[in-house]
């Protein structure tokens, strides 16, 4: 589980990365470009994208993923309904390991919604 608060995680991970931009540039952009690509609105919206993202985050465990997924999901005007209803769905997926990571995730929702 995850220490300190999300926007200070999201922070640190991107400072952290800085390096590895500069010296695996084309891993990094590669990467980046991925990202880019399918998180673009299509038959899905971006939106729509980062619910699943969030969920596969939720499941795999990745507070570092959940930070910047819950981030995006705050930008992009997603209502704490909708963000609850996907974390019901990770719940059901992964079981009660995906439970606990869900509340980690309802922690940085509420962390990202402090001005």
């Amino acid at each position: 589980m995850h220490e300190g608060t999300y926007p200070e995680l999201t922070q640190s991970i991107t400072q952290h990365l800085a390096p590895l931009r500069k010296s695996q540039t084309a891993t990094m952009a590669g990467f980046g470009a991925m990202a880019k690509g399918a998180m673009a609105d299509g038959a899905l919206s971006e939106k729509h994208k980062e619910l699943i993202a969030l969920g596969i985050s939720v499941s795999q465990r990745c507070a570092g993923c959940i930070g910047f997924h819950v981030k995006t999901l705050r930008r992009l005007g997603t209502t704490q309904a909708e963000f609850e209803e996907a974390l019901g769905v990770a719940i059901y997926m992964g079981g009660g390991p995906s439970a606990m990571y869900a509340a980690e995730a309802m922690q940085a929702w509420e962390q990202f919604a402090a001005p």
